[in-house]
């Protein structure tokens, strides 16, 4: 009916990002030039610069793991009862509130408190569009949406992603490694200090790698 194609049509928001994807652009900042001492490991990095969506920031990670892009990729997928919540700290669960083809649905995403509970429980809908490409890359690119299905919970404060995502790159002549480039920005929404919301996001995202990394090992070696 009209309201898939609705869907649809706004994954246009999802390419947005894409020039901050392939590489770093002007005015983005690091985390070594923030002082921020993350103990980025095995070619990790790091940085963000202002969003063009909302007033927070876009941050960008990328690293080297060892794993096909399908094992990473089975580690991550939003799924409910997934690999996902078994490994990831900021991630609850995730349910599917409407599957809309094989690679598009509405997904809700909660998180658990965080910050030392400074930043209480959080949940997600999402926009979520899944896809293969001929080189072996698979992406997943997200927005927030709103679904009658899905209103806001008690216990939840409603964040909101703006377009976000992840791809898993094959590695040329490595083909057991995999390039994964991760990008959100992400409005946590709420009353919390901005402190707190710029040293959670860096932190989160730098402790995301070796712990992925954890999980491919456990999950498929």
């Amino acid at each position: 009916g009209s309201d898939s194609t609705a869907g649809v049509c706004s994954l246009g928001l999802l390419e947005i990002p894409a020039p901050f994807i392939s590489k770093p652009t002007q005015g983005h900042q690091t985390a070594t030039e923030l002082g921020l001492d993350l103990k980025l490991q095995n070619g990790v990095s790091i940085s963000w610069r202002p969003s063009e969506e909302f007033p927070g920031n876009l941050y960008r990670g990328e690293g080297i793991l060892c794993g096909t892009p399908e094992e990473v990729w089975d580690c991550v997928k939003p799924v409910a009862g997934g690999l996902r919540e078994k490994w990831d700290d900021n991630v609850n669960s995730f349910e599917i509130v409407q599957s809309i083809t094989d690679t598009l649905c509405v997904s809700r995403t909660s998180t658990p408190s965080a910050a030392m509970k400074l930043i209480s429980p959080r949940d997600f809908v999402d926009l979520v569009l899944v896809k293969k490409y001929e080189d072996g890359t698979i992406s997943s690119n997200a927005t927030h949406v709103e679904h009658p299905l899905c209103p806001p919970k008690p216990g939840f404060v409603r964040g909101f992603n703006h377009p976000c995502g992840c791809f898993c790159e094959p590695l040329p002549g490595e083909p057991n490694k995999t390039h994964l480039v991760t990008f959100f920005q992400t409005d946590l929404n709420g009353y919390l200090p901005q402190s707190v919301v710029d040293s959670f996001f860096p932190r989160s995202m730098a402790e995301f790698y070796p712990n992925l990394q954890k999980a491919v090992r456990k999950f498929h070696h």
